[in-house]
């Protein structure tokens, strides 16, 4: 059941990405997002986000998996990894682990509808599938985000969406570099996003999945590095 649900999430997070990407799952929020020229360094940055977290993940590429990415996904204990296709040597080199499991993913239409059992009856909403664009932003701040900062903003921002909310993501243009998931308070979402982080945030870009009612999550964001944020 839950192997089932992380690879639902890990599979509609990384189809979010053009470039070579990788998606690690676990607990259906995830731990590391990272798109690169190739699909090898895509994963290593993915895992390295947290990789204490990725123990016991599901993992999602949005390529074939090769042989040289086979070897670095068999260098940590994965629960299920999900692809469009395998090459022959790579499903040989991932085979030599006996527990893990091996989808080859269809590409699909995404569900138009989502819905929740409650006690009496069902939610039902719209999915979101809209791909948020450069060109859609609008900037409310005096300083206007620089040609880097908007592409590490998108990024955050198709991460983002995949997370439990009150949801923070810091990240560059190719890496998450924290993320504080499922929180009851956004402020508390930035302080364990940044607690959680291995990695420096100086400089860093945020996203988070509404918006800050007051400044303090801002006053937070800014004392760890943050130069720009989207919500």
């Amino acid at each position: 059941y839950n192997n089932l649900l992380d690879s639902d999430g890990a599979w509609n997070l990384v189809l979010e990405f053009d470039k070579p990407a990788a998606a690690v799952i676990k607990h259906t929020n995830p731990c590391g997002v990272a798109q690169a020229d190739g699909l090898v360094e895509a994963y290593t940055l993915a895992r390295d986000c947290d990789p204490a977290s990725a123990f016991g993940s599901v993992i999602a590429f949005n390529r074939a998996v090769d042989s040289e990415t086979a070897a670095e996904i068999n260098k940590t204990f994965v629960e299920v990894v999900l692809a469009p296709d395998y090459a022959a040597d790579a499903l040989t080199i991932l085979k030599q682990k006996k527990s893990i499991r091996l989808l080859k993913v269809k590409s699909h239409e995404p569900l138009v509808l989502q819905h929740r059992q409650i006690g009496g009856g069902f939610l039902v909403q719209d999915k979101d599938v809209h791909y948020l664009r450069p060109e859609d932003i609008r900037t409310v701040t005096k300083r206007a985000p620089t040609p880097e900062e908007i592409e590490a903003l998108m990024f955050g921002w198709r991460v983002v969406k995949h997370v439990k909310s009150n949801a923070i993501v810091f990240a560059n243009a190719s890496r998450m570099l924290g993320i504080g998931a499922g929180q009851t308070s956004r402020v508390d979402a930035v302080k364990w996003g940044a607690m959680k982080a291995t990695l420096s945030l100086e400089g860093c870009r945020l996203a988070s999945d509404a918006f800050f009612p007051f400044p303090d999550g801002l006053l937070v964001a800014a004392n760890y590095g943050v130069k720009a944020i989207i919500q």
